[in-house]
């Protein structure tokens, strides 16, 4: 009986070494936040941790010399914790904070003293993995993209510097960003479909040679980071990689077109969002609510969850 006491005691001890608690911890809880472009957030089983569109000054409509007569925040970054997000005014280049997320620089400083003729316009920002840093997905006069890293975000290329060394052209532009899971790569899609893998981002194909019937708004990684969707303003959505190939909202007629498309961190699935606040889950991701029929101030322009799923 005493052989029996000591066996079970060393069992349990080595159990205990070799998968203590928290070593695998389970998918955060599905939800996502959209962002309008007057810095208005709208949280769907997620806290809410402030909005710019308390401080009209924050995302106002650019009615001066740059076509954005909806706001000028055109996207919103969610922490890895989903404590805290960004959001980014894409013509000032600033970035506003909310919740845990961390103030690690912003545009902005470096176009300090630039002429407003060649100041970019950023289309995209992306939280690193740790939280402790982003990238910034920039629109150049070229019509190829600046993606600057910030915080613990590290510089991997992009289509300017592709530019530069092939002299290659573009037919769309720069319209989405996103980051493989361990942060050492990302991937750059343009509106014609074309995608642009950097770092460890491998390249698993592309919509860039095929006749589109609509532009191609966003991207999104598969939580493994061996496949991507790409989706369109009309509701289409293309598979590359290991993603799954699903129902997209080709065959619907939609109120308003699609904005943004993000990772559901908690399954295999996307949410895809429309300007007027719609949002649709595909892929196995839950419907957790929207903005589709609400009194909205300004269209929306991005959508957000908390895509590292393990960090």
């Amino acid at each position: 009986m005493r052989r029996c006491v000591v066996f079970l005691a060393l069992l349990a001890a080595v159990v205990l070494t070799t998968a203590p608690v928290g070593a695998f911890p389970s998918p955060p809880a599905p939800g996502y936040w959209l962002v309008a472009g007057d810095g208005g957030v709208f949280g769907f089983n997620v806290p809410f941790f402030g909005s710019a569109a308390s401080d009209p000054t924050r995302c106002p409509p650019n009615l001066v010399d740059r076509d954005l007569p909806f706001g000028t925040c055109f996207s919103i970054a969610a922490t890895p914790t989903g404590r805290g997000y960004w959001i980014l005014n894409g013509d000032a280049g600033k970035i506003y904070r909310y919740g845990d997320a961390g103030d690690y620089g912003e545009p902005a400083t470096k176009w300090a003293g630039t002429s407003r003729e060649f100041v970019p316009s950023a289309r995209a920002i992306v939280s690193t993995p740790s939280g402790h840093g982003y990238w910034v997905l920039e629109l150049n006069a070229s019509g190829a993209a600046t993606i600057d890293p910030f915080g613990d975000a590290k510089s991997y290329g992009d289509s300017q510097k592709l530019a530069s060394t092939t002299h290659q052209g573009f037919n769309g532009e720069p319209v989405g960003l996103a980051a493989t899971p361990d942060g050492k790569g990302y991937w750059e899609v343009h509106s014609d479909g074309g995608v642009f893998g950097f770092g460890d981002a491998h390249f698993y194909g592309s919509m860039g040679s095929a006749h589109l019937k609509s532009p191609v708004v966003g991207i999104a990684s598969t939580l493994d980071g061996k496949g991507y969707w790409l989706a369109s303003a009309d509701g289409h959505v293309y598979p590359f990689g290991d993603a799954t190939h699903t129902s997209d909202l080709s065959g619907i007629r939609l109120a308003k077109p699609i904005v943004g498309i993000t990772t559901d961190a908690s399954g295999p699935g996307f949410w895809l969002a429309a300007a007027d606040g719609g949002v649709f889950g595909l892929g196995g991701a839950p419907f957790l609510g929207s903005m589709g029929g609400k009194r909205l101030h300004e269209p929306v322009f991005g959508i957000t969850s908390r895509h590292f799923a393990l960090i």
